[in-house]
């Protein structure tokens, strides 16, 4: 059965994204020095965001919220008035930061605009993944964007539902195992992974085994020869 829906996941499956947040959280590193080793600071900051998620939601605005929160907590009461003026800089240039396209990327949309609709499925900052997808120029490649608040099965069934699509019949590729496979093959549908170097640990999951909807791609590049195989 052919595929005729696909989704594609944006940040680190389309442009760069986590590279800029390692930037910023090199940047709290080196300001809290003084107060915390790198280990200390970067496992802090992991707690603060796990934590918040609930509360702030995925994106820039959230991390800076996490960094201020984890200078507090390091540096006490003696944390500097100027250290507080310099991570709201940090996340100041997490939201202008240029967007940057992984390799190849505009010619397999090309290639799979030639096979099913492409619906871009993101979560984030609305905001900023609007500001981040127009300054992509791949906006008209999409029959539909999604920027949801997370991405779980019951995202997924929307989706396919919204456009009219049985969930044996799309398909869902991106790097993040817990956000972009997982549900995506709990609602019944195809998945592809697609992992890239410094992914975020809370997206980590177990892969799954023996699952014939699912695969393992080494790039997004190798998504349209998965996807002709499937039918």
């Amino acid at each position: 059965m052919p595929i005729d829906l696909i989704c594609l996941d944006a940040d680190d499956t389309l442009w760069h994204n986590m590279r800029h947040f390692q930037a910023a959280q090199d940047a709290l590193q080196s300001m809290l020095q003084p107060f915390a080793d790198a280990a200390i600071t970067r496992a802090t900051l992991d707690a603060c965001e796990a934590r918040n998620l609930r509360l702030y939601g995925y994106g820039a605005k959230g991390f800076t919220l996490s960094m201020i929160e984890t200078a507090t907590q390091l540096a006490g009461d003696t944390l500097p008035t100027r250290m507080v003026a310099d991570i709201l800089d940090a996340g100041r240039a997490l939201l202008a930061h240029p967007v940057a396209l992984l390799d190849g990327v505009e010619a397999t949309l090309d290639r799979l605009a030639d096979m099913a609709r492409l619906v871009l499925v993101t979560k984030g900052d609305l905001l900023h993944q609007e500001a981040k997808l127009a300054a992509s120029g791949l906006g008209d490649r999409f029959a539909g964007i999604e920027i949801v608040s997370d991405k779980t099965a019951a995202t997924f069934r929307r989706v396919f539902a919204a456009h009219g699509v049985a969930a044996e019949r799309a398909a869902m590729a991106g790097d993040s195992m817990r956000s972009d496979v997982l549900p995506a093959l709990e609602a019944g549908g195809w998945a592809a992974y697609i992992p890239q170097e410094g992914a975020w640990a809370h997206e980590a999951a177990a892969e799954p085994v023996g699952t014939p909807r699912y695969a393992r791609l080494e790039r997004l590049a190798d998504l349209p020869d998965w996807i002709a195989a499937i039918a």
